[in-house]
């Protein structure tokens, strides 16, 4: 299966974009999963302040 020079470059670009959505957003994913998940549901103020 021959690929043009156009699709080749549209599937590079759509594999760097996911490259970058997936790095800067794989921490916020795992948090935000762990949080709605746990039990009992800590405050978003006790996880976001060192202080509390």
């Amino acid at each position: 299966m021959a690929f043009s020079e156009d699709t080749k470059e549209r599937l590079v670009k759509v594999v760097d974009i996911t490259k970058t959505v997936l790095h800067y957003g794989w921490v916020p994913f795992v948090l935000y999963v762990g949080f709605t998940r746990s039990t009992p549901q800590p405050s978003l103020i006790k996880l976001i302040s060192p202080l509390a």
